[in-house]
């Protein structure tokens, strides 16, 4: 499985990192280790190291824990991480030599602000963010000890109501799934022409001619957890030009495969999806509710929801077939205008395929096309 991640020039660092240095600052002054104001964190099987800064680290009950502050600096103007305020709690638990059963040597909890998954109540955290933390922890931690790293968030709660968590089964706070180092906006116009160089030189390699296009970090991680066998491309929200520039370059086959809350903008002909410059999520909604001839009461109690998870629950509670039903058909015409949209610019037969997952991260409508390839998301 090749990924590749379609982003614009570097702004800052990501959020895992920043955890990573309040952790490290605080594990160093519970060993003894004198205060300094940034710590160097290691980036997993990489040869180099970032300065963190720090803004404070104290010891608390009785010293037998302590706690070290960071505010992130993601780069980002509209990045709802930039200046998050972290606190990490950190306290040794000594290892029992009596148990047989190897514990594990970080026990990483989310405190108050930090997301959980809703239905397992784990902390949400990408494998990138252990990786992280476990390379800049695991060497400090004393010998016959276990690391306890609790993470806060204090406004991650508040901050949370202003992301499509919720959508996605995360509740009570900010999640921590930054997959890189480096943070990028999905919106700058670096990124596209970024986008475009990465695609040429992965197009050089062993290309049978389809891709997957994954719109954002949840298409990624749900993505990764199959087994496809082939290309997987993180994009931002230069889609449009991304699938011309794709048509260009000869591309067979895109198949576009993320949530129904940003696939839907492509079937109102929306090809640069952040929400700072464009939305119409529900009055595309209504629209295609008006193509079914559903009943005008339903049609205006859909015009009044502000999200497009309320407006599939309205419609499975009316009728779940009719719901699956409207909702495959916004999967062909995301096809059918992403086709359009395309032929526009350059005249192509490129494919275009859409496969959707709603917010339990289950797959759930494919269009036409989509549907020859569901079966590689087994």
């Amino acid at each position: 499985m090749y990924i590749f991640q379609l982003l614009d020039l570097k702004k800052g660092f990501s959020l895992p990192l920043w955890v990573a240095g309040a952790a490290r600052s605080a594990l160093n002054k519970l060993v003894g280790l004198p205060f300094r104001n940034y710590e160097l964190i290691k980036i997993p099987n990489e040869k180099r190291e970032i300065k963190i800064e720090i803004h404070s680290v104290g010891l608390l009950k009785d010293d037998s824990y302590a706690l070290g502050i960071t505010f992130a600096k993601s780069g980002l103007d509209l990045d709802i991480t930039q200046n998050l305020e972290i606190w990490t709690i950190v306290s040794l638990e000594k290892i029992s030599f009596n148990n047989p059963v190897q514990t594990i040597p970080i026990n990483i909890i989310a405190g108050s602000g930090v997301g959980i998954k809703e239905d397992t109540s784990e902390i949400c955290i990408s494998n990138f963010a252990k990786e992280v933390l476990y390379e800049n922890l695991l060497d400090s931690i004393p010998a016959g000890f276990n690391l306890k790293l609790e993470i806060i968030f204090p406004n991650g709660e508040f901050l949370a109501e202003r992301t499509s968590n919720k959508s996605f089964g995360i509740v009570d706070g900010l999640s921590i799934i930054g997959t890189t180092a480096e943070t990028y906006s999905s919106a700058s116009p670096d990124q596209l022409e970024e986008a475009k160089n990465n695609l040429s030189k992965f197009i050089q390699n062993d290309f049978k001619g389809e891709v997957i296009f994954v719109i954002g970090e949840n298409g990624l991680n749900l993505a990764k957890t199959y087994n496809v066998n082939l290309p997987i491309i993180k994009i931002g929200n230069w889609i449009g030009p991304l699938l011309v520039d794709a048509a260009i370059k000869k591309v067979k086959t895109v198949i576009l495969f993320g949530y129904h809350g940003k696939l839907i903008k492509l079937a109102g002909g929306i090809f640069h999806t952040h929400n700072h410059l464009a939305d119409a999520r529900i009055e595309i909604l209504v629209y295609l509710a008006v193509q079914e001839k559903l009943p005008m009461e339903i049609i205006v109690e859909l015009s009044q929801l502000d999200n497009l998870e309320k407006a599939l629950q309205l419609l499975e509670r009316f009728n779940k077939s009719l719901a699956d039903k409207l909702f495959k058909n916004l999967s062909n015409t995301i096809e059918k205008r992403s086709f359009t949209y395309i032929n526009r610019y350059v005249k192509t037969d490129m494919e275009i395929a859409s496969i959707i997952f709603d917010k339990k991260r289950k797959i759930r409508w494919a269009g036409i096309n989509g549907n020859n390839y569901i079966s590689y998301f087994r």
